[in-house]
């Protein structure tokens, strides 16, 4: 049990670890929110239930259960909300940069 919880809190950290490469090394607004959305909530799953198989069946599992239910609902809500809005804001899409040298 110890393996499984250790497989799937650094599974969870390394997504969380590529979330953050993401929103760094992506090029527009809208790829940068999707690498972030998709592989922080998945990360963060990853972690809550390698604790929750580490502390076993109690009070502390089902608040932890409680906390893996609201980040599965909220975090892709957030992500589609705030790409809504950036949408209807008009932020524009990703263009490629021109070389000023040329």
């Amino acid at each position: 049990m110890i393996i499984v919880t250790g497989v799937l809190l650094i599974t969870g950290s390394i997504l969380i670890f590529i979330s953050a490469l993401g929103l760094i090394r992506m090029p527009g607004f809208y790829t940068r929110i999707h690498a972030a959305g998709k592989t922080d909530t998945l990360g963060q799953i990853l972690i809550l239930l390698g604790l929750i198989l580490y502390k076993g069946f109690s009070l502390i599992s089902v608040k932890l259960l409680f906390i893996l239910a609201f980040v599965f609902i909220a975090n892709p809500t957030a992500t589609h909300a705030l790409a809504q809005a950036a949408y209807r804001m008009g932020v524009p899409w990703w263009r490629k940069k021109h070389d000023s040298n040329n």
